[in-house]
């Protein structure tokens, strides 16, 4: 039987949901909720991250036409280019369902929106003590740690990152946990050189790595810019491998395959979260990776990576600002309160 508490008519409530309307511009719609099945739950949004790389091609209507079906997000709604509700990072409370999930909190695959009803298989219970602002982290966390496994990074490795965005500096904090690892992040904003020293990494200026090339066992790419490839291919050494782990939508990026690159007999390999990794695909489901990324967020030193709140309400009216080209902070999550 379906448990509810506090709301009284499943058939009179209804939810605030963002969407794309158009290119440039987000609103929010009130929608009608249907009521949970037994394999369902009812969500109450408390908190949701907004992931400025892809989410930004989402806004721009930068989403290529012959990626509109795998770049659907698990839950959305609508079809790309537009209108379309996006968004796969959502921490929230069960308000009704079974019994044994009433009060849970819970991270979902889901768009930003303030309640919904998702399956019980689509809703990962966060681990006890994790707060739930830093479980928005979970899908960032999951890519991150999908990249390490397919790079194949190990024990003394020689680690360079390139790009201190919020996966960029996960990828670098999970590597740096490796034994004996050496781990460098290098990006041109110096403002995040101490959140990476704090996560275990060194720091490096781009006009200042030139002691990195041609030195690493494994280099992550996660600047999403073609100079930023282009360094992460100059640091490699021989036979190393480099993860490309940016995604650049319908943007031509040139890659400089000449020069050292055959020389080094270097390995670009793309890294996508949307496959578990080959290395661990027979023995890992989805399900019992998020779980994992889930307990690797209990580091009290990744709310660092929040840098900024925004109410859902105000969400429309900040996204322009949110999605800006060089936008400062790191991660900003959407905050949600009761309608």
């Amino acid at each position: 039987m379906v448990a509810e508490t506090a709301v009284k008519s499943r058939s009179s409530l209804f939810a605030r949901a963002l969407w794309h309307e158009e290119r440039g511009r987000l609103a929010l719609r009130q929608e009608a909720l249907t009521a949970p099945t037994e394999a369902e739950a009812l969500v109450k949004t408390l908190w949701s991250a907004v992931s400025r790389g892809t989410e930004r091609l989402v806004f721009e209507g930068r989403v290529p036409a012959s990626q509109y079906a795998v770049m659907r997000a698990p839950m959305q709604r609508g079809d790309f280019p537009f209108p379309v509700q996006y968004g796969y990072a959502a921490v929230g409370r069960v308000e009704a369902g079974p019994a044994d999930w009433l009060g849970a909190t819970v991270f979902c695959l889901h768009p930003h929106q303030d309640r919904f009803v998702a399956p019980l298989d689509a809703l990962r219970r966060t681990p006890p003590g994790l707060p739930a602002r830093r479980a928005t982290l979970a899908a960032n966390m999951e890519t991150a740690l999908n990249a390490l496994w397919d790079s194949g990074a190990g024990p003394g490795d020689r680690i360079v990152v390139v790009g201190a965005g919020v996966v960029g500096l996960l990828t670098a904090a999970l590597a740096a946990r490796l034994p004996g690892a050496e781990v460098c992040v290098v990006d041109p904003d110096g403002a995040r050189a101490g959140v990476a020293r704090r996560l275990g990494a060194d720091y490096c200026a781009p006009a200042a790595c030139a002691a990195l090339s041609a030195t690493a066992d494994c280099v992550f790419h996660a600047s999403g810019a073609a100079e930023g490839l282009a360094l992460a291919l100059d640091c490699a050494g021989l036979e190393a491998t480099i993860i490309e782990m940016s995604w650049y939508g319908d943007s031509a990026v040139p890659a400089p395959l000449g020069e050292a690159f055959h020389s080094r007999r270097l390995r670009l390999v793309s890294s996508q979260v949307g496959h578990v990794a080959p290395s661990r695909r027979p023995r890992w489901s989805a399900a019992r990776r998020l779980d994992k990324a889930l307990t690797l967020l209990g580091d009290a030193r990744f709310d660092e990576l929040i840098s900024e709140e925004v109410d859902f309400t105000e969400a429309p009216a900040a996204a322009p600002r949110l999605f800006a080209r060089n936008a400062p902070g790191l991660a900003t999550v959407l905050r949600y309160s009761d309608p």
